[in-house]
């Protein structure tokens, strides 16, 4: 898969396209389900399948100082629509004066001078341009103007976690933010993800015999709740079942916050400086301060009991 920052990544003898935008974090089943269909619609016609997508997110240009916790790091992004059958992923650098870019001016200088779209398939909410004027309506307009097809997907609603509500990356954030890593992989499809570089902290998980890789997390990433969690630490393509502490450590008047993962049942882990992610299964419990440093051990015996169970019955 082709990946391109800027419009001038874009080569230039490239020709007809299927093209689909958005900022697509997390690419939750509701991304899926249009990136799918981009994918197909481009099988069809013998076509490339191209995501266009912005980096920053474009509501922190429009409105400094509210970029949203991300769900998905562009890389991971990248690897997850390559996954579904993109055959490339441009990046746009929204600026503000990008983001002043009329509607009509994006058709043109994006999807007709540049990608030459041949279609463009979007969901039923996508807006574009400047203060968000265009949608649908005014991009099927202007396909009849220069020649591409406009297709819109119908999303899927939600199960129990979110209420019959479409699948929505908003929905999502809150509920990683609550701790319902349960109900978010419900709308992504998959495991919550975290990624970041092993780095070392102040070492009380190896003096207790349970040393952990703590996650210096990537900007902007959106981290559950306070607690600990079942899941796996990914490191050099290799899942390892991992019980996960999230927060500040109260047990020794901690301030930071934290991502922390213990593999389960592995010894003699050198992991400083590696580049890891970790998978948020399962909640189990919210964050405490003990009486003691023997009930923190004794908690935290059972904890790993608990998450090589759920791990194990996900096998």
């Amino acid at each position: 898969m082709q990946r391109w920052r800027g419009l001038e990544d874009i080569p230039q003898d490239w020709g007809r396209s299927v093209v689909t935008i958005g900022s697509y974090d997390g690419v939750h089943r509701g991304h899926q389900l249009i990136i799918k269909h981009a994918v197909d619609r481009a099988r069809e016609l013998d076509v490339p399948a191209v995501v266009v997508t912005f980096d920053p997110h474009p509501s922190e240009v429009v409105r400094p100082g509210s970029h949203p916790p991300l769900l998905a790091a562009h890389h991971r992004r990248a690897e997850l629509m390559a996954g579904l059958g993109v055959d490339a992923v441009l990046i746009l650098p929204f600026t503000s004066e990008f983001s002043k870019l009329s509607p009509a001016d994006f058709v043109v200088k994006v999807l007709v001078d540049k990608l030459h779209a041949k279609a463009v398939v979007e969901g039923p909410n996508f807006r574009f341009g400047h203060k968000a004027a265009g949608d649908v309506a005014f991009l099927g307009e202007q396909g009849k103007i220069y020649d591409f097809e406009v297709e819109v997907v119908d999303l899927y609603v939600t199960g129990a976690a979110g209420g019959g509500k479409p699948f929505s990356s908003t929905l999502t954030r809150r509920l990683v933010a609550e701790g319902d890593v349960e109900g978010a992989r419900e709308i992504l499809g998959r495991p919550h993800r975290v990624e970041g570089v092993v780095v070392r902290g102040a070492q009380r998980g190896r003096e207790l015999g349970f040393p952990t890789a703590n996650v210096e997390t990537l900007p902007h990433t959106a981290i559950p709740a306070d607690g600990v969690y079942a899941g796996y630490l990914h490191v050099q393509g290799e899942a390892m079942p991992a019980a996960i502490s999230v927060g500040t450590n109260p047990q020794f008047d901690g301030t930071e916050r934290t991502v922390e993962a213990y593999a389960i049942d592995r010894v003699g882990l050198e992991l400083y400086g590696l580049h890891v992610a970790v998978d948020f299964l399962s909640y189990v419990r919210g964050q405490a301060k003990f009486e003691s440093l023997e009930a923190l051990l004794e908690q935290m015996a059972v904890d790993v009991k608990r998450c090589r169970e759920i791990v194990a019955a996900e096998a």
